[in-house]
């Protein structure tokens, strides 16, 4: 590891331990509070009122962190870009959740028009601003890439969306989301050393910055990342999966935000079709395991320690 990535790691860290006691405070000041939907697992009753949008800290600590970088690490760009893009939507939502007390947000069709226009300004810069082709490297197989030609873009589109998407279905319990990315963070950390790509401010950024966030989010968390942090580094992940022509990976290091994507379509295409039955006794998948009678710290532990796995496994592919 070179001596930017660790100084990045570092002054992320800091910056995010250091700043947490003065951002948790004044969003309870001005009632930033989350409200925990009654439809939900009981359990979580308790859970009202704690602030959320604690995500400005991962966003304040990365961008930061990385900016004077930037000149010397221009591919680390559009990874930052991704993740402020997506961060500002998930912004906008919590903001006129919380904030605007409107219970709903962000409408779905603002959402998801928000979330197209970001990907389409990086898919843009991407092929028309890079030498990175949209040709994937295949896991397992050395040297080998896999070129959709005309359909490499609706991928990307698809990718990128349902990666910020399942990762926001994965904050649902206390470090989780965090706990998760942080190694996946690491895993791009290694790959992106390793292979010289150039994006390791960014990602050694984020490493840090979840760490630090990890000190205020652990079960019992104080904050939690709101759509502000989960839409963040949604896009962070992707980014880092496309910089390096590595999307097929995300399938790997990101299992668990794969099987909480598919928890929640099995979940809800089987209530429709059967008329009201259920595969999971609650969607997304972590919500299962909790009914189950699995402690919010032995899910957060093993769905990481799966992660973790999975992303040794990555790098055997690699």
């Amino acid at each position: 590891m070179n001596r930017v990535s660790v100084m990045a790691v570092l002054v992320s860290f800091s910056l995010s331990a250091l700043t947490g006691p003065l951002l948790i405070p004044f969003l309870r000041k001005i009632k930033c509070g989350q409200t925990v939907r009654d439809d939900g697992p009981a359990a979580h009753l308790k859970k009202t009122g704690t602030p959320t949008m604690g995500g400005l800290l991962i966003l304040f600590s990365v961008v930061v962190t990385c900016l004077p970088f930037m000149g010397r690490y221009p591919k680390a760009a559009p990874v930052l870009f991704l993740t402020l893009g997506f961060g500002m939507i998930g912004f906008l939502d919590d903001y006129i959740k919380v904030v605007c007390r409107r219970s709903m947000g962000l409408t779905p069709i603002q959402k998801f028009g928000g979330q197209i226009l970001v990907t389409a300004v990086f898919a843009f810069y991407l092929t028309h601003y890079t030498d990175v082709s949209l040709a994937m490297r295949v896991p397992f197989l050395q040297d080998t890439f896999l070129d959709l030609g005309i359909w490499n873009l609706p991928l990307l589109f698809f990718v990128v969306i349902g990666t910020v998407n399942g990762v926001n279905f994965t904050d649902g319990l206390d470090g989780l989301a965090g706990s998760v990315t942080a190694i996946v963070a690491v895993f791009f950390t290694v790959t992106a050393v390793g292979g010289r790509y150039g994006i390791e401010p960014v990602t050694c950024a984020v490493t840090g910055a979840l760490l630090g966030f990890l000190l205020f989010n652990t079960h019992p968390a104080s904050v939690f990342m709101g759509d502000t942090g989960s839409l963040a580094l949604g896009g962070f992940v992707a980014a880092c999966g496309y910089m390096m022509q590595m999307p097929l990976y995300i399938a790997l290091v990101g299992i668990v935000y794969l099987a909480e994507v598919i928890s929640v379509i099995l979940q809800v295409g089987y209530y429709k079709i059967s008329g009201g039955r259920r595969i999971f006794r609650m969607a997304p998948l972590h919500h299962h395991f909790e009914l189950c009678g699995w402690s919010e710290n032995k899910i957060t532990a093993v769905f990481a320690i799966v992660t973790a796995l999975m992303c040794l496994a990555a790098l055997a592919a690699y």
